[in-house]
């Protein structure tokens, strides 16, 4: 099982990178502000719920390697390392470059909506390698059960993604509005992602 310290490290950062400018965001932001919050919301819970299918490819991948060869394991930690370092520079290099996009196409039903963020969020091969990079970093082998841990934590990323991409969605007109009034908002948090990647990339590369 999460030890406390274990689970309020990766709520928080998990957190920060989920509120840091990306496309899923941007685009909950641009459903909600053009078709409304209901729109917003669907599609929203669909882009988190979309994340357990990522969730579930971590926890056979990685424990496969942990069964199958201390070699492989420490070949995904680098290469997952790298890869979170090659994010974290280019949230820095490109602070403030995305843009809101306002959703296209015409009023659909919710459910089709939420299929599509499910969708969205399932087939983006992007997903899967951040999950194979960023949940081993926060399970303790020493506590055993490291399926079950990556489990864990792969649900408790989607969960909070779909309370904040549901708040978003809501509050989609005022936080459009306000990021609008607050032009370098966007920035300072690509910013604080970028260097979050970085030490994540950073301790997963140099952790025994």
């Amino acid at each position: 099982m999460l030890t406390l310290a274990q689970f309020s490290a990766f709520l928080l950062t998990a957190v920060l990178l989920t509120v840091s400018p990306g496309p899923d965001n941007l685009m909950v932001l641009g459903m909600g502000m053009s078709k409304g919050r209901s729109r917003g919301i669907a599609f929203g819970l669909g882009c988190a719920f979309g994340c357990l299918s990522h969730t579930l490819l971590a926890v056979l991948g990685v424990s496969a390697l942990v069964a199958a060869s201390p070699l492989a394991l420490t070949g995904l930690r680098v290469a997952g390392g790298l890869y979170l370092l090659w994010l974290g520079f280019n949230a820095l290099r490109h602070a403030g470059a995305v843009r809101i996009d306002a959703a296209a196409g015409t009023d659909e039903p919710l459910a089709r909506l939420f299929l599509k963020g499910c969708m969205a969020s399932a087939i983006n091969p992007k997903v899967t390698l951040f999950f194979l990079s960023f949940l081993p970093q926060f399970v303790v082998p020493a506590n055993g059960a490291v399926g079950l841990q990556l489990g864990l934590l792969g649900i408790t990323f989607a969960l909070q993604a779909a309370v904040l991409f549901g708040l978003l969605g809501f509050f989609s007109g005022t936080v459009g509005q306000w990021l609008n009034r607050h032009p370098q908002a966007g920035p300072l948090l690509d910013r604080a992602a970028g260097i979050v990647f970085i030490g994540l990339g950073l301790r997963l590369m140099w952790a025994r």
